[in-house]
């Protein structure tokens, strides 16, 4: 058995033994039919280490490798849920390489039949304080969303920071997002972001309270339903995401994005479910895939006994600061061979410890999601040697 020195709470270093093998590979013929959830993956960008750039300034981009990962993600079962990683989006990633991605990736969806791509418009090509009033806003979402609907997209309407930074009150967000809604030419999916993933987003929709915020984004729903294909909420809240999914009008999906109740809210209850659009699922995807298939089926034990142990991992991958999410993220990436080295856009690979890492190592071992376990062993072993830790894989 393979095992390893990892660091644990206080200082101390211990041998940690790998205790699980790899889930069986999932994909097209493996999955027992197409899922019942619409699941789509939020799915991280690869840097290119190689490229002459300030990675604190400069997002230099491995094309190869990230259209690639966007296969593995087709080839599982999931959409792709493009450049509104809200870890890289906004914290990296400018619009113009947010621009340019999505053109590649929306090219590469081509070569698939059924290939699934929502895009992630919002206002971010703004600089601090340079939207002074609502039509500021109103034009910086007409700008991104015309680019995008231009080369065949569909839109996910990502919260903006601009429109939270100026706006006085809920009826200004109802202005802006009619005003918006009116023009696009597919059903979009809104984002609502919550400020423990962007602070800037504090207060959104016109109230610091969750539940008279989620009042106004009801209304705006209701009154553009025609236009809206659904909303994910990310607020890392269970009981406001099904009071919300419960209001929603008909035909109006609920796209979860709480990466820490995932699970139960994907099955749902007897009076509805949710849909999925996660960043956890870059992460998870064999074990989420092969868990959406069982649940297709009409296996519901076998959906939690695939999920369930996901979800220690993915709550270790959220938590606070959740924005820095995207660490654990290209971590696990960098561990399962999807990329051969740990650099991140915005140099964020130092934005979590070695203590994060080795219990995400721990917890992944336990959900069965390192593809390999030994090449996984010996890559944490690298990065634990950097940090004085030695030993390695044995």
């Amino acid at each position: 058995m393979t095992s390893l020195l990892l660091p644990v709470d206080g200082g101390r270093v211990e041998r940690y033994t790998l205790k699980n093998a790899a889930l069986p590979a999932a994909g097209g013929s493996t999955r027992a039919r197409p899922f019942n959830r619409i699941a789509y993956a939020a799915a991280h960008v690869v840097v290119d280490p190689l490229a002459e750039s300030d990675p604190h300034l400069d997002a230099a981009v491995d094309w190869d490798a990230t259209l690639k990962f966007r296969h593995y993600l087709w080839d599982l079962g999931f959409g792709i849920a493009e450049a509104m990683d809200t870890a890289q989006r906004g914290m990296g990633l400018d619009w113009p390489g947010a621009l340019e991605l999505i053109r590649r990736t929306l090219l590469e969806a081509k070569s698939r039949p059924g290939a699934v791509v929502g895009c992630g418009a919002g206002t971010d090509h703004l600089q601090p304080g340079a939207a002074r009033t609502l039509d500021d806003v109103i034009a910086a979402y007409e700008t991104q969303i015309e680019a995008i609907e231009s080369q065949g997209g569909r839109i996910i309407l990502m919260a903006s920071r601009a429109l939270a930074s100026i706006a006085k009150g809920p009826d200004d967000y109802r202005r802006v997002y009619d005003r918006i809604l009116r023009q696009v030419r597919h059903p979009v999916i809104i984002h609502w972001l919550g400020e423990m993933f962007d602070p800037a987003l504090l207060s959104y929709w016109g109230a610091g309270d969750h539940m008279q915020a989620m009042e106004t984004a009801l209304s705006v729903i209701a009154g553009n339903a025609a236009k809206v294909d659904g909303v994910k909420i990310s607020l890392l809240s269970k009981e406001k995401e099904i009071l919300m999914r419960r209001r929603l009008p008909s035909g109006v999906r609920m796209y979860t994005g709480d990466d820490f109740n995932y699970a139960e809210l994907i099955e749902g209850d007897d009076r509805g479910y949710s849909d999925a659009l996660l960043g956890i699922f870059d992460a998870i995807a064999p074990a989420a895939s092969l868990a959406l298939g069982r649940l297709a089926s009409g296996d519901t034990p076998g959906f939690r006994d695939l999920l369930a142990p996901t979800v220690p991992l993915s709550r270790h991958i959220f938590k606070a600061p959740t924005r820095f999410y995207k660490t654990g993220i290209v971590f696990l990436a960098y561990l399962n061979g999807h990329q051969n080295h740990f650099h991140m856009i915005g140099g964020q690979q130092s934005c979590r410890s070695l203590l994060h890492f080795a219990e995400l190592f721990r917890l992944a071992d336990a959900a069965r999601v390192l593809r390999n376990p030994e090449l996984a062993a010996e890559r944490i072993g690298i990065v634990m040697a950097l940090g004085g830790i030695g030993g390695g894989a044995a």
